[in-house]
């Protein structure tokens, strides 16, 4: 399967296309609340190791190692994100309709694979839990450190909408 509109439409309503520096031209590198630097539709800024650049004392760099700069580019790599998002969704081999698979690869888009595998959400989707549960464990997932953030809990709740629509 691939991402649909559905799940492009998700992503791109809670990433939301950002600025970090309206005074300069084109889009800028933003921290995301957790204290990454992003670019684009929530894509991670990596230096030249590959390393993810977190916090203020790395803005010089996250701005020198920016790729992003037009909302055509920052479309360009949300699809090539979720893409590879929806590769690794398709490894699992899960048996999903479209639109738990775009609620799926949302939250993938968001938390990670790695942190995906190992959650109880994807277990509980395993052994065929009730909507409830399942609700509940999208639900869990509303932290940047030890914060929790309204952004991620109207996130989870619109992932989990879309993973039980029809």
């Amino acid at each position: 399967m691939e991402v649909k509109q559905r799940g492009i439409t998700l992503v791109k309503t809670f990433e939301s296309l950002h600025d970090g520096d309206l005074h300069k031209i084109g889009l800028q590198p933003k921290m995301c609340p957790a204290g990454f630097w992003t670019e684009g539709y929530g894509r991670l800024v990596l230096d030249e190791k590959g390393n993810r650049l977190k916090g203020i004392e790395n803005k010089s760099k996250a701005n020198a190692c920016s790729k992003i700069y037009t909302e055509e580019q920052a479309m360009k790599a949300l699809l090539e994100d979720l893409s590879v998002r929806a590769a690794m969704l398709n490894s699992l081999k899960l048996n999903l309709t479209q639109n738990q698979f775009d609620a799926l690869a949302s939250f993938i888009y968001n938390i990670g694979f790695a942190n995906f595998k190992e959650s109880q959400l994807l277990k509980k989707i395993k052994e065929g839990a009730s909507e409830a549960i399942i609700r509940f464990q999208f639900s869990k997932w509303k932290y940047a450190g030890d914060e929790i953030l309204t952004g991620l809990i109207k996130r989870r709740a619109a992932e989990a909408d879309l993973f039980f629509s029809k």
